[in-house]
Parts: structure tokens; C-alpha cells; sequence
């Protein structure tokens, strides 16, 4: 694991730093990876498929979508959506095709209610349960295959146990990946206008009605629309994590010591 230092064992951290630490390593981490949730959200909300050969909608390839954000709306585009995603509060895909956070939240309550703030928790509850039953079910299948010679005193231990998560956090997300993408295309219900130039755009009546026309209109490739970014950004969240973890860990540690 980066960071590993068997010294630091016993250089145990009061819970409330732990978890300052853990809360200021996933801050970063987040505000790391906002570009990666960027494109995903603009290839789940695209309804023209994402392909290099046929090139129909707006975005067809992860750095091409890149380069077109960068040149279309500048780097903080990539950042759109960054605030209510801290913050857990509000849905970060509305706040794309809207000017500020505030600026969403007032049409959002004006055209739907209080209610337009909970479209897409049917898919999101649906996913939880099975999502972190795979996780589990995946990591111990790694975790028998993987540290069945291993050592827990050995550091190769606990760089193992970090990989076995990190796949079985890919292989759930992959297997849950479309209640995501249904999840976005509701959260994003009634705000056709505001989509518009960004390509074709669908209402959608619910859960079931979503999956039927993803599957009559789009293939079900549709229902996997961004999973290349999203499965990147996993990834690269995971290793972000514990790195600024240990780093602020190891921070706040040497800052008792010099009290």
C-alpha cells in the first residue's frame, strides 16, 4: 500500500483526526477525479451513440469529449457540478446544464416541486443491495484467490487486500453500471430545454418506461453509456484515497508529536 510504514503502527492517530484525515483525503480525491464524472454524465445523458465509427452525437470518445469540453466551455468545465457533489445535495447531473448551483436549485423547485429533487431514487435504491452484496461477494472470491499464500505481516498483504477491493469495485459497478445511467437520465427529467444542445433529448415516465426505450432505442450497449470514465475514475479514486489518506495521516501524527 502506498505509504506503508510498519513504524506507523504504533503511531495510532484519536478517532476525531482519523477521520479529519479521511474526510480531507476524499475532498481531494474528489475534486482529482471531477473531470472523469464530468464525460461520464455527458456519455449517460447522450442519447446518439457513443462511437468512433459512426460519430453521431456530440461526444464519441473519451478524449474527444475532452478536448471539445476544453475548447467549447473552458477548464472549469470540467469542474461544473464540483460543489453539490461535495456536498452530497443536490443532482450533480442538473447542475451541468444550468449556470450555478443556485441557479439550479431555484428552477429545479420552481418547475417540479420538492419532488424533482428525488427523481432517479427508484434506480438508486434498487442498485444499493445488490451493489454492496457484489462487492463483498467479489472481494472474498479475490481475496481467497489472491492472499491464499499471503503473509498479513508482509506488506504485499495489505497491497493485496487494496487490489482485491479495488476489482471487486470495478466488477460491481460494471454489473450495476445501467441503474446509474437510469438513475441520470430521470434525475434530468423536465429540463429537456436546458439539454438541447447537447444533442437529442427523451422524457421518460419512470424506472420501466427508461429501461424499454433504452433498450428499444439505443441497444444494450445504451445502458453502459460512460462506463469506460466511470470505471477509470474507480480506479483512480480508490489509489487517490489511500494516498492522501496516509499523507494526511501522517500529517496530523507529526503534528501531535511536536504538541
Amino acid at each position: 500500500m502506498v505509504g506503508y510504514d510498519p513504524d506507523n503502527q504504533r503511531k495510532v492517530l484519536p478517532p476525531e483526526k482519523a477521520a479529519l484525515a479521511g474526510s480531507l483525503s476524499g475532498m481531494v480525491t474528489r475534486a482529482m477525479i471531477s473531470p472523469l464524472d464530468v464525460i461520464k454524465i455527458r456519455f449517460q445523458l447522450q442519447i446518439e451513440k457513443l462511437s468512433s465509427q459512426s460519430k453521431q452525437g456530440k461526444y464519441w470518445g473519451l478524449w474527444q469529449a475532452s478536448c471539445r469540453i476544453l475548447s467549447e466551455e473552458g477548464t472549469t468545465a470540467f469542474w461544473k457540478g464540483h460543489v453539490p457533489a461535495q456536498l452530497l445535495s443536490i443532482c450533480y447531473g442538473a447542475v451541468q446544464v444550468y449556470r450555478s448551483l443556485r441557479h439550479a436549485t431555484s428552477t429545479m423547485y420552481r418547475k417540479g416541486g420538492v419532488l424533482t429533487f428525488y427523481r432517479g431514487l427508484a434506480p438508486t435504491v434498487v442498485a444499493i443491495f445488490p451493489y454492496a452484496g457484489l462487492q463483498f461477494f467479489f472481494y472474498n472470491i479475490l481475496k481467497d484467490i489472491l492472499l491464499v499464500q499471503s503473509k498479513e505481516a508482509n506488506p504485499t498483504g495489505s497491497f493485496r487486500k487494496l487490489l482485491c477491493g479495488s476489482c471487486a469495485g470495478i466488477i460491481s459497478k460494471t454489473i450495476t453500471y445501467p441503474f446509474d445511467l437510469i438513475k441520470k437520465r430521470l434525475q434530468v427529467g423536465g429540463f429537456e430545454e436546458a439539454r438541447a444542445p447537447f444533442g437529442q433529448v427523451r422524457s421518460y415516465q419512470g424506472l420501466v418506461d427508461c429501461m424499454v426505450r433504452i433498450a428499444r432505442e439505443e441497444g444494450p450497449q445504451g445502458f453502459f453509456k460512460g462506463l469506460s470514465p466511470s470505471l477509470v475514475k474507480a480506479a483512480l479514486s480508490t489509489g487517490f484515497t489511500f494516498f492522501w489518506y496516509e499523507l494526511f495521516c501522517g500529517l496530523l501524527s507529526n503534528q501531535n508529536g511536536k504538541q
